[in-house]
């Protein structure tokens, strides 16, 4: 801890200070003028990111002198899972990160079936209304993209959205998300091409099935199984390599920053471990409508 790196502390916790005053200034500036010009507006903003700026930096030479500077190794990402030993048995953390959550999923459902349920009432309010209006949306989403199969499937994508939701939540907590090992996203898709094909020979019956990949010529019937053999591929890798660049963008980001690495990564993690998950599960979801409409219409 040299006199240099408590000078540069101090000079960044001055500035701090400073554009916390001025930021304070220029709000009561702000209230006492009825008609605030856009300069004064500019102003404070300068004053938020100067304290702003300031804080971060000050935080961040605090701990390198605490802690000293990071030595930055190589960078590894295994495309693979880690194992662990469980009662003398090798077992995948996906496997056993997925078990957790269907297990506090489900607790969570028992206990909101046990307690919340029976206090519904006519007229909804607060938890109950919010779950009517997510079960109706989703009913007629559903109806939309199966033309009436929605009292079918609702139940089964509910239920994958919110693993693929929990699932991503885990990079929170600095797990590895179940949903970036290609064997999670690959049993997904298979349950969907399962559904895809049952639901298609259920409806039009297996020489239904037959012509409907065969249409509008049987020269193409090679290719339509081709295509339909593809479809648990694809989606698989779709879903695996988003999360899994997700999760690399990420770890790169802390390996870059080092000790910078307060505040930065975890404003990025609401879109990466958040928003981002949500668009790919939406689309999973989507993407398996289409295909079971697509085998029954």
């Amino acid at each position: 801890m040299n006199i240099w790196n408590i000078v540069l502390a101090g000079l960044f916790a001055a500035i701090a200070v400073i554009g916390f005053f001025y930021t304070r200034y220029y709000n009561k500036q702000l209230k006492i003028e009825s008609k605030p010009s856009k300069k004064l507006k500019i102003k404070k903003i300068l004053a938020v990111v100067m304290s702003i700026a300031g804080s971060w930096l000050f935080v961040v030479k605090v701990l390198t002198m605490l802690f000293g500077k990071e030595e930055k190794g190589e960078f590894t990402l295994s495309l693979t899972a880690e194992r662990v030993e469980l009662f003398g048995y090798s077992v995948s953390m996906t496997v056993l990160v997925t078990w957790v959550i269907i297990a506090i999923v489900l607790v969570l459902a028992i206990l909101f079936r046990i307690f919340a349920v029976p206090r519904f009432k006519d007229n909804p309010k607060g938890l109950q209304n919010i779950m009517e209006i997510a079960v109706e949306n989703l009913e007629k989403y559903v109806h939309d993209k199966t033309e009436g199969l929605s009292s079918i499937f609702c139940s089964y994508i509910f239920s994958i959205s919110v693993l693929m939701l929990a699932c991503a939540a885990t990079e929170l907590f600095g797990i590895r998300a179940p949903t970036a090992d290609i064997t999670l996203t690959l049993a997904l898709s298979v349950i969907t091409f399962i559904m895809i094909n049952y639901y298609g020979i259920k409806k039009k019956g297996v020489v239904g099935r037959v012509k409907g990949l065969s249409s509008p010529t049987p020269v193409i019937f090679p290719i339509r199984i081709i295509c339909d053999i593809a479809i648990p591929v694809s989606m698989a890798c779709r879903l695996f390599g988003n999360m899994l660049g997700g999760l690399i963008v990420m770890d790169l980001l802390y390996y870059a920053l080092g000790n910078a690495a307060i505040g930065i990564p975890s404003v990025l993690g609401l879109y990466f471990n958040i928003f981002h998950p949500v668009i790919q599960g939406f689309i999973f979801v989507t993407l398996t409508l289409t295909f079971i409409n697509e085998a029954t219409e």
